[in-house]
């Protein structure tokens, strides 16, 4: 009989074969936990060298960082205009007056932001290096390699500009009249955070596709595309096929107006439930698509 390692032997001399599952034990489970609570300083440290070479290499390229800070704050500027204008010409727009509006453009700012800033310039660069085969530098990191590709580096011009949406937020909350509490602030940064998942989650599973083909820039361009979305109100949706597609299949109206509701008109359990549920499926899909992806990576140097 062939040698298993999954088989031992009885002291009688009778071949065994552990239990079905056996190797998911609670122990095993809790081993595992561990390891990864474990690892997260080592992460963390990393992920601080990161940031420590993002901010070097933004200091050695002044005027580009100066730049390209005020071209995304003048960009945010134009979509606050236009709001302006709009409401000149109306009180309300599917219910929406004009500082409830602003919160939300304001809301999408941040989660774009956020976005820009810390994942977007790895992500679309993963593209790019399975391409041209660059990709065995991350293979050969010690280190998650989803991790290792997603944190590479920072944009820091991208993560100035959140400041600057934070206080649309924050001025449009004081115009209006609203004081939210502290569990509301709360919550509306947890929701930030599942909406940021979403988003990520979005250009992760986009760009992973290059894995099986070879071109993917179309789809990787379409993220801009939905964001427009986000600064939509929900009630303005009125097309059944694109209140299907963009807020129950593909979320991108929801993860913009469940955080600004939330400091409108409070708490939602359900609303926050579904963010958190839609932020826990589409990072699952992503990560099983991009970890299914790289078994299929054939190196350079193969």
């Amino acid at each position: 009989m062939k040698n298993d390692p999954d088989n031992t032997q009885t002291p009688e001399g009778r071949t065994t074969r552990p239990a079905a599952g056996s190797s998911h034990s609670p122990f095993s489970i809790l081993h595992s936990t561990l390891g990864r609570v474990a690892a997260g300083p080592r992460y963390g440290r990393i992920w601080l060298a990161c940031v420590r070479y993002s901010v070097v290499r933004a200091m050695m390229f002044r005027f580009d960082f100066i730049m390209w800070s005020i071209v995304e704050l003048l960009w945010m500027g134009v979509n606050v205009a236009l709001i302006a204008v709009i409401y000149e010409h109306t009180d309300s727009i599917a219910g929406w007056n004009k500082y409830q509006m602003m919160l939300l453009i304001g809301t999408s700012m941040i989660i774009q932001r956020l976005m820009m800033g810390f994942f977007w310039s790895n992500i679309f660069e993963l593209g790019r290096n399975v391409r041209s085969g660059n990709f065995d530098f991350f293979l050969a990191q010690p280190g998650n390699v989803l991790f290792m590709v997603s944190t590479r580096k920072l944009d820091l011009d991208s993560l100035m500009n959140v400041f600057a949406a934070i206080a649309l937020v924050v001025y449009s909350l004081w115009q209006l009249g609203v004081a939210p509490t502290a569990w509301q602030v709360v919550t509306y940064v947890l929701l930030l955070v599942c909406s940021l998942a979403i988003s990520y989650s979005f250009i992760l599973l986009a760009v992973s596709l290059t894995f099986w083909i070879i071109k993917t820039e179309g789809i990787e361009g379409s993220y801009f595309s939905l964001t427009e979305f986000s600064r939509l109100p929900r009630e303005a949706v009125k097309s059944v096929i694109i209140n299907v597609a963009f807020v129950y299949v593909i979320p991108v109206v929801v993860v913009s107006n469940i955080p600004a509701n939330t400091l409108l008109r409070g708490i939602s359990p359900a609303h926050v439930l579904w963010l958190a549920g839609a932020a826990a499926v589409w990072f699952s899909m992503a990560v099983f698509v991009f970890n299914r992806g790289l078994r299929r990576y054939a190196s350079a140097s193969s």
